[in-house]
């Protein structure tokens, strides 16, 4: 190594993920990188890891095992380890950890992890093992997540998308994608082709509803991802199902496989993968809503954060258009927003009037509780000052202090 932390093998930067909830030891590490002439971000947490990794594949991630005051089993950076590696097999993690955590360490080594570190560490043992870990040269693992957020959240139901993905992404079985526009159909679509052994062709994308297309059909190399076939009619369908080659890999995405003849259905799903919609899911909604602010302030220039009565509305609002429409929203939040600060008000302005969670019993608020979530959240961000919290949720005092009376508050 040289003195600036730059191997001789290595010479150019790298770019590191630190996963670290402590701002001091954070901050020092990225000092040390960057004076080694290295680009390192930071996520304070894993949900924010899952962030940053959803757009792009870093050099190495540095992963502390614990997060929060007092704790010390290791379970959350072991359930990171996990959710990374499923996700990307050929991320390069570096695990950080106390004197007193080896058996942790090991742990973390059997679950996929490259290497660990003690602390307290030395910067030079620091840039050693990332020049070690980073110069390995073993090919680089298809990876599950593409570079779209709508495979974030840890819900169940999205949890048994990405599980599905994981099992049927390296076979070559033909796979339908169905569920609503703007769910993050075509991400999972792009997932199981990133997860098969044919990941490094790009896969052929025909939109079925343009003509002009379907010659793309013939000379496709690999793989296809067949779009609406379940708008073709039944001539069209018959046309299909006669120019795909016997043997070649298809994965389509579809409004539902109900349209579809027997036969077309049989050739194009061999397994159907369903995306859940985002109102069964409210549990994932911050998580998004928080990525598309990391994004948003990103590309503006602005660092944004969602207040607690933002996302009290967030999860309440069954959003037109699904995860598409939410990081519209977002965006747009963003940039009504002041000094990056989404509040009730930015989001408020920044939405056509969404239809509050009112369809769906079992698993949806009700108009009026949704609107006393809002309230209750909006006085305590804004410890009770009734003139803030009214101009935070958009409304008058006078407004404010009736709706409270109805609610009960």
């Amino acid at each position: 190594m040289s003195a600036s932390g730059q191997s001789p093998a290595l010479s150019t930067a790298w770019d590191i993920l630190l996963v670290e909830d402590d701002p001091a030891v954070a901050r020092t590490t990225e000092i040390l990188f960057r004076l080694a002439g290295h680009r390192l971000e930071i996520a304070p947490e894993p949900q924010a890891a899952y962030s940053r990794l959803a757009e792009r594949r870093y050099d190495a991630i540095l992963l502390d095992l614990n997060f929060g005051m007092g704790r010390t089993s290791g379970d959350e950076g072991l359930a990171c380890i996990a959710r990374i590696m499923g996700d990307d097999p050929a991320a390069r993690i570096i695990v950080i950890t106390a004197h007193s955590g080896i058996r942790i360490a090991v742990a973390a080594m059997q679950a996929g992890a490259r290497d660990f570190l003690m602390k307290p560490w030395r910067k030079d043992d620091l840039l050693a093992k990332c020049a070690a870990v980073i110069g390995q040269r073993d090919a680089p693992a298809p990876r599950l997540v593409t570079g779209g957020s709508e495979m974030l959240g840890d819900s169940p139901a999205i949890e048994a998308v990405r599980a599905m993905i994981r099992r049927v992404g390296p076979t070559v079985a033909n796979i339908c994608v169905t569920g609503r526009s703007g769910s993050g159909r075509t991400l999972a679509a792009l997932a199981v082709h990133a997860a098969s052994g044919d990941a490094a062709t790009p896969v052929t994308r025909v939109d079925l509803r343009d003509s002009d297309q379907w010659p793309s059909i013939d000379t496709a190399l690999g793989t296809l991802l067949l779009k609406h076939p379940d708008g073709l009619d039944a001539v069209l369908q018959a046309r299909l199902l006669d120019r795909l080659l016997p043997g070649q890999r298809c994965i389509s995405v579809a409004d539902s496989l109900a349209p579809l003849s027997p036969a077309l259905r049989r050739r194009l799903s061999t397994l159907e993968i369903a995306i859940p919609p985002l109102g069964t899911r409210r549990e994932d909604m911050g998580v998004l809503a928080r990525h598309f602010a990391r994004v948003a302030g990103a590309r503006f220039g602005r660092p944004a954060r969602l207040t607690p009565a933002a996302e009290a509305i967030i999860a309440a609002t069954d959003w037109p258009d699904e995860v598409r429409g939410l990081a519209a929203a977002i965006e747009r939040a963003v940039l009504l927003s002041d000094d990056g600060v989404v509040d009730a008000a930015a989001l408020r302005a920044a939405s056509p009037p969404p239809g509050i969670a009112d369809t769906a019993p079992a698993a949806a608020l009700r108009l009026d509780d949704a609107e006393r979530l809002m309230i209750v959240a909006a006085l305590t961000e804004h410890r009770h000052n009734i003139s803030r919290a009214a101009a935070a949720l958009g409304i008058s005092r006078g407004t404010l202090y009736r709706r409270m009376a109805q609610h009960g508050l």
